[in-house]
């Protein structure tokens, strides 16, 4: 059954101007919806709605689903509604959408995004990344909240397989992020018979670079934008995991789960008290890096290397791990430059940083997402995060990126294509950068729609570079200068969290309440705090605006208001 037009629906709002204010009230809390759950029933999106080439979208499934959830993360009745976009190449996938619609609208939407290769829906009733555990999610406080897979259903084994087609490797770089929402908002429009008032994007990692290209190719889309750790430049990214995973696979450089943990601890130990508290987070990244070597380091009064540069032990690195590692800790440069303009990928945090150490709970999934638990090797041990055991992270992601994105070879061996000097595959890498790397600064027309920003990034994370999103902020800053930047973009980074999850400091922050507060009230976020939910749950920590750390004062360590923001010349990368 369709939908009333919305004519029909402005038709009922001016005669209800005409009532009595008692019955306005309840009509002004207690909106009509346009269509029941039930109604929305295989309706057809059609082509037209949606701003790029599509064969249209259909609702495949409804569900009434009554309120639930615990305290303080309720949720009232809602329809769940899944959904079909058609490709144009009839040998594409489709994509695969979910949106839930809450009876009690609160007239806005939100989009999440997704991660690493995607192929799954996220969860729409879920939480933004990082979010608190404190207050509602999304759909708790009335927004209409949707995502999609991106236009392909993951292969466990081989993640990347999907780029054989390219309308499923569009579909993946950005593509599917303009047809979801178009969707959406067409159904949006079939509930509840008008456009939402503000729209939102939040997502993390692949959904961090997804939070960028909205607001970059699509300016008037999403008033908002939640960013964290984005691979923005996910093609320079992924030349950095294959000099680190040729790295890794030379003879004796992979370092165990055991030689990691000393690498952590070493670190801990040189570098803890650098932020004026020894608390077990490392808040002064900046100074750890340019101080800590781990040739010359010491764990417990005795020398990190071990004796001779052997590997003799696993409380120690051998002399070719320490330069396994050192690759982890240094930039690539490439040759020349690609299409995008990416002229190389920082190195990561490596000193401080978790990349594995034994462990069972949320640790697996810091271990899988970090350097995991065997060599790279050809053909590439499994990688996928659903294996107990497997190759690191990156090495996974290299190797797919090679044989499906690059070669389109599957029996390809990604460890002999040099990541700096590409040879004969520098057209196709220059080609998947435009694709791939969401990296423009000039924003002027995402701040002309009111739009603002909110970045976050863990000093400790393993996956994507916590240098590399500072180096979009400042290029942001030199482009639209530092205070138009500040008036609609907001950069912090969480010392000790990790990619997504971490066992040192895992953070949870509020961030959609402060965007709100941003957007719709014009309260520019100030005295943000960032709460810890696994190693110390419940303490607090302030989030600083980039470049600025935050160092220890006095007080309860465990209580943000003991620690003040400062800024050094060491707080810079």
């Amino acid at each position: 059954m369709k939908a009333p037009r919305a004519s029909c629906i402005r038709a009922v709002s001016s005669r209800l101007l005409l009532a009595a204010p008692a019955l306005l009230a309840v009509a002004i809390a207690e909106p009509a919806l346009a269509a029941s759950c039930n109604e929305l029933s295989g309706i057809r999106v059609p082509a037209a709605a949606i701003a790029l080439p599509t064969s249209g979208a259909r609702v495949t499934s409804v569900t009434p689903v009554p309120g639930g959830g615990s305290a303080p993360q309720t949720f009232g009745p809602h329809c769940d509604l899944n959904v079909e976009i058609a490709p144009v190449d009839p040998s594409a996938p489709t994509i695969r959408m979910r949106i839930v619609l809450p009876e009690q609208w609160n007239s806005k939407a939100m989009m999440y995004g997704g991660g690493g290769y995607n192929g799954t829906v996220p969860n729409v009733a879920g939480n933004v990344p990082a979010g608190p555990v404190d207050q509602p999610t999304p759909l708790g406080r009335g927004y209409a909240v949707f995502a999609s897979d991106s236009g392909h259903v993951a292969n466990p084994i081989n993640p990347g397989d999907f780029a054989w087609n390219e309308e499923a490797l569009a579909n993946y770089a950005h593509d599917a992020l303009k047809k979801t929402r178009d969707t959406a908002m067409h159904l949006i429009e079939q509930r509840y018979g008008q456009p939402p008032v503000r729209s939102y994007f939040a997502g993390g990692s692949t959904g961090g670079r997804e939070a960028l290209a909205v607001v970059q190719q699509w300016p008037k889309d999403f008033h908002g934008a939640i960013a964290l750790y984005p691979a923005y430049n996910a093609a320079a990214l992924d030349l950095q995991f294959g000099r680190i995973t040729r790295a890794l696979a030379a003879p004796g450089a992979y370092p165990s789960l055991e030689k990691r943990a000393a690498l952590l601890e070493a670190a801990m130990q040189a570098c803890d008290g650098l932020d004026g508290a020894e608390d077990r987070v490392i808040s002064n990244q900046a100074a750890c890096n340019a101080r800590f070597d781990p040739a010359k380091a010491t764990l417990n009064g005795r020398p990190l290397r071990c004796p001779a540069g052997a590997d003799s032990g696993e409380r120690c690195l051998s002399d070719a791990q320490i330069n396994a590692l050192k690759v982890f800790d240094t930039p690539i440069r490439f040759s020349q430059p690609l299409a995008s303009g990416e002229r190389g990928y920082p190195g990561f945090n490596t000193w401080g940083t978790d990349l594995g150490r034994p462990g069972e709970g949320l640790q697996l999934i810091v271990n899988r997402l970090g350097l995991n638990t065997l060599q790279p090797n050809y053909p590439m041990p499994v990688h996928g995060t659903g294996f107990a055991e497997g190759a690191p992270y990156h090495s996974g992601f290299w190797d797919e990126w090679v044989r499906y994105f690059v070669t389109r070879n599957p029996t390809f061996n990604s460890l002999t294509l040099d990541p700096a000097n590409l040879g004969p595959w520098q057209a196709r890498v220059d080609a998947l950068s435009l694709r791939q790397d969401v990296n423009q600064t000039d924003l002027s027309a995402f701040v002309a729609n009111g739009g603002k920003i909110l970045m976050a990034h863990g000093t400790s994370d393993q996956l994507v570079s916590t240098r590399a999103t500072a180096e979009y902020y400042r290029r942001v800053q030199q482009d639209m200068g530092v205070g138009q930047t500040r008036r609609f973009m907001r950069y912090y980074e969480i010392p000790g969290y990790a990619h997504a999850a971490s066992t040192v400091f895992n953070a949870a922050w509020d961030s959609l309440s402060a965007l709100e507060n941003w957007v719709e009230e014009g309260i520019a976020p100030k005295r943000q705090l960032v709460t810890d939910t696994v190693a110390v749950p419940g303490r607090t920590r302030p989030l600083c605006e980039y470049p600025a750390w935050h160092k220890y004062k006095g007080g309860d360590v465990n209580n943000a208001s003991s620690f003040v923001c400062v800024r050094s010349q060491k707080g810079q990368h």
